[in-house]
């Protein structure tokens, strides 16, 4: 894939992207109540927005950090990580990581690659969710972190955006950038609605796809 990397601008999603297993998904499972696949599944349907679901699923798990974060910790971060990241800051792009999960755990994850990270954060005093990426002037407003607000704003720094991404959450972002890459979910929606992407099953598929 020919680009320009020195003025690209690369956005990759945390959870079943970076890391093959969907965190959020892993805590549910191991800690969470089962009705949590309900409110998954409407949202799969588009009946409610990403920010009340991940609300009503972090009212499903135990606030307690330590357990948590040892949890969250299970999930591996795909190998393919720091070689894809090193190599596009190496040709001048702009790599950031957007997620809308939950949020405490993409930091601790990313910490060893230097790569900025926009996403939802907890407060553990209150054991509350906070929603410090909400863009209150995109249309939709249902998102806890919207993931195409950076997209927009480095198109109008005349960045070329390049979005990686897995699932339901990334679909809108998935209608604005200017090189998609998608996988399992995702795929299969713009499969559906004929939306142009380039396949992959790892980030090496990304990596090899895109630097020489």
């Amino acid at each position: 894939m020919k680009l320009d990397l020195a003025r690209a601008a690369v956005f990759l999603d945390f959870d079943g992207t970076i890391t093959p297993a969907d965190t959020g998904v892993h805590l549910l499972e191991r800690l969470g109540d089962p009705s949590w696949r309900e409110i998954d599944a409407a949202y799969d349907r588009g009946e409610l927005g990403s920010r009340e679901v991940v609300e009503r699923q972090w009212r499903m798990l135990p606030h307690d950090r330590q357990l948590l974060e040892q949890v969250a910790a299970e999930v591996a971060v795909d190998p393919a990580t720091g070689p894809l990241i090193d190599g596009l800051k190496a040709a001048g792009a702009e790599v950031a990581v957007v997620s809308d999960g939950f949020g405490f755990h993409v930091g601790a994850a990313m910490a060893p690659f230097d790569v900025p990270v926009i996403t939802n954060e907890v407060d553990w005093a209150s054991g509350e969710l906070r929603f410090p990426n909400l863009d209150h002037c995109c249309p939709c407003t249902t998102c806890g972190t919207c993931k195409q607000a950076p997209i927009k704003d480095a198109k109008r720094r005349g960045r070329t955006t390049v979005f990686v991404g897995n699932g339901t959450s990334d679909r809108k972002a998935a209608l604005i950038a200017d090189v998609l890459f998608a996988t399992d979910a995702l795929a299969t929606w713009c499969d559906d609605f004929d939306v142009t992407y380039t396949p992959f099953s790892t980030l090496d598929d990304v990596r090899l796809a895109l630097l020489p």
